[in-house]
């Protein structure tokens, strides 16, 4: 998994550099998450796995798929995939394109897990209160496991705040294991 985001992470900074400079960001990322979604029907992945074809006519087949919503710009970075065998790596490049795309904006998607639902206005006083401390917009998801048994558990990115029922009994079961 990492080999394959590292394939990735220069096509996904080619393409994010390519739609800052254009002013695009929004397009391209709808364009990839398209791309990405296509590349993952089992109907391409036989498509991109023929040894018959040449990675010309791949390109070209899978940017006729994808019809009307790559624009230029899209479809030649479509063929320059192609062209390097790399097509099955958009679901990756999608991903870091977002994660730069986030960076720019200075956002970050929030998930919130918590035992039990939470008002709008609770989710609104953490949403802020990340804000602040993050530094970043913040774009709040919230699920209910009752697993939790209490309290929340968020997810920001690389960030894990467990203030959980279930997280604090852990920790205490650590520590009284050591």
């Amino acid at each position: 998994m990492a080999e394959l985001a590292t394939l990735a992470r220069p096509y996904a900074k080619a393409a994010f550099e390519y739609a800052l400079a254009a002013d695009s960001l929004a397009k391209w990322s709808e364009m990839l998450a398209l791309a990405a979604q296509v590349a993952q029907q089992d109907a391409v992945k036989q498509l991109l796995a023929a040894p018959n074809l040449t990675t010309d006519a791949k390109g070209q087949s899978f940017a006729d798929v994808c019809g009307d919503e790559l624009d230029a710009g899209g479809q030649n970075f479509v063929k320059n995939l192609a062209n390097n065998n790399r097509l099955v790596l958009l679901p990756h490049v999608q991903q870091l394109f977002e994660g730069f795309k986030a960076q720019q904006e200075k956002s970050v998607d929030v998930e919130i897990t918590s035992a039990f639902e939470l008002s709008g206005d609770l989710q609104d006083k953490v949403a802020k209160a990340l804000s602040a401390k993050l530094d970043r917009n913040v774009n709040v998801s919230s699920s209910v496991d009752q697993s939790l048994l209490g309290g929340v558990l968020v997810r920001a990115g690389d960030t894990v705040i467990d203030g959980s029922v279930r997280g604090r009994l852990a920790k205490l079961a650590e520590a009284m294991n050591s």
